[in-house]
């Protein structure tokens, strides 16, 4: 089908116009109507999705579905898939169902709220298929748009401060590399991403305002991505975001911000920082690897002293997140198919992680850890969901955290042992937090009387949950159903990389001579 990804991107925004036009009314009957329409549409850009990876050829590492036409103002629409990008568009189909789902309990302003998810799915799956510069910043900035309308309408007491900070710190972070794509436009004269892959961009040493800029454009041209990006994932020390937006955001909107929101950063560096500016990623990778090393063992300290799972679980994403940057900056096979691996299982756990805490706010209506203890004896099917994803959070062999994680390191190793060994380092302290807040909230005696008529969950939230389980285990075992999907385009897009790199010592050496 020639507009298949057209098809998947636009359904979600074509049934959020339905709802906005026809809908009508603040009944139960319109509440219940809003919720299945957006179950409706969302679970069937899923099954349409499954036509797109059972086309998908993975030996072919160009890209395939692409779509082009003519858009507006001389702008192209352009959109395509290739072996890194589509299992994030199949994550991102796939989450979005259990996500409305979740959303089951809302009674606010439920066709808004609605209308929300569907618009961020069409701008979310946008990012990943979008292959014109122009297109991609529409998709990757309007994206602010619906979080922040569900984090400052739907969110906590402190929801509004959170929503500003999310959306200054992205969208700050954006306006470089804004200015980086006007740059790219007016050295390569096009903005089709394809052909800026293939496009030698200056790495010579430049002079600016007195200091000497080894890298030249590719340089100036990484940083500025690397500012958006950087903040989008977040790494350290531009993280500070993300725990607030977490703890205000509902439920579902904590699931859709780590499990796929932050992978439009990692996406990003695979896009265009590797492939684009090759010397300038060889430069500073030291850099992007050390603060990665310092994220996953800092934040891991300060999720230690947590006393709000929400809290809690942001500052995990952060720590696991730096082994994504770590693995991409490795720029070798294993490393880059850590990343990847790791973001999509990360997409899993995590988001199954903020489900498990919504199901206990929704009785309790509190998120602290000290407020719970001992559910087990109440909640024993809830107590072994909880405990597979906590360990899979760890890294246990067995499920997807291990394979992600060991991948990365693996790469990193090859290049820098004392940044692989401090990275090691976080491994342990997941597995003293996120024990430590299985203990407190599930083991022991039951002795709060606040907890002695709590339920188990129900069959909807087991529903729920059923899906992720699979898929947490399922790659845990068979990882091969990710890497032999992106094992070629990786293995391409790292031999690239390396020509590049052998291209600009030899004209340097040349240039010597």
């Amino acid at each position: 089908m020639s507009n298949l990804l057209s098809i998947i991107t636009f359904t979600p925004l074509v049934a959020a116009g339905i709802l906005a036009l026809f809908l009508r009314g603040e009944d139960a009957a319109a509440q219940r109507n809003a919720k299945w329409l957006a179950l409706i549409a969302t679970s069937a850009t899923f099954v349409i999705s499954l036509f797109l990876l059972a086309g998908f050829d993975a030996s072919d590492t160009g890209f395939q579905f692409v779509e082009q036409r003519d858009w507006i103002m001389g702008l192209t629409y352009k959109v395509g898939v290739d072996g890194i990008s589509v299992l994030f568009v199949m994550l991102t189909t796939f989450l979005m169902p259990i996500t409305i789902a979740a959303c089951w309990n809302v009674e606010h302003r439920v066709k808004e709220y609605m209308i929300a998810f569907l618009a961020l799915e069409t701008l979310m799956l946008g990012v990943f298929v979008a292959l014109d510069l122009v297109l991609f910043y529409l998709f990757f900035e309007a994206g602010l748009i619906p979080m922040f309308l569900i984090i400052g309408i739907w969110g906590g007491k402190e929801r509004i401060y959170a929503a500003f900070k999310f959306f200054l710190y992205t969208f700050l972070g954006s306006v470089l590399m804004l200015v980086a794509m006007i740059a790219m436009y007016v050295d390569a004269a096009t903005a089709d991403i394809p052909t800026l892959l293939a496009h030698d961009f200056s790495a010579g040493p430049i002079s600016l305002m007195g200091w000497q800029i080894a890298g030249g454009l590719q340089t100036l041209l990484w940083l500025a991505f690397f500012a958006s990006f950087a903040v989008k994932m977040p790494m350290w020390p531009v993280h500070t975001w993300l725990p607030d937006a977490h703890v205000q955001a509902p439920t579902a909107g904590s699931v859709v911000l780590a499990a796929i929101l932050l992978k439009m950063g990692g996406y990003g560096f695979l896009r265009f920082s590797l492939p684009m500016f090759p010397v300038a990623s060889d430069l500073l990778a030291p850099l992007v690897l050390w603060l990665s090393a310092i994220a996953i063992v800092y934040t891991s300290f300060v999720a230690l002293m947590q006393e709000d799972m929400k809290k809690l679980i942001a500052y995990s994403s952060v720590a696991h997140m730096g082994f994504v940057t770590m693995g991409i900056f490795a720029a070798n096979q294993q490393g880059v198919d850590g990343a990847i691996f790791q973001m999509i299982s990360h997409g899993f756990v995590s988001g199954a992680l903020f489900l498990c805490v919504g199901v206990i706010y929704d009785r309790m209506h509190t998120r602290a850890i000290d407020a719970y203890g001992g559910l087990v004896n109440r909640m024993p099917a809830y107590a072994a969901v909880f405990m597979l994803f906590t360990m899979a959070n760890v890294g246990l062999p067995g499920t997807s955290g291990f394979v992600g994680e060991f991948l990365t390191l693996m790469g990193v190793f090859q290049v820098n042992t004392w940044i692989a060994a401090v990275a090691a380092t976080g491994v342990i302290l997941s597995a003293g937090y996120a024990l430590w807040l299985y203990r407190r909230v599930v083991m022991g005696a039951l002795i709060k009387e606040s907890l002695r008529a709590i339920t188990d969950m129900t069959p909807r939230e087991k529903a729920i949950f059923a899906p992720l389980v699979a898929m947490t285990l399922l790659l845990g075992v068979y990882p091969s159903l990710v890497t032999d999907i992106i094992g070629p385009s990786v293995a391409a897009l790292v031999s690239d990389y390396e020509m590049a790199l052998a291209a600009d010592g030899a004209a340097s050496q040349l240039a010597q001579n």
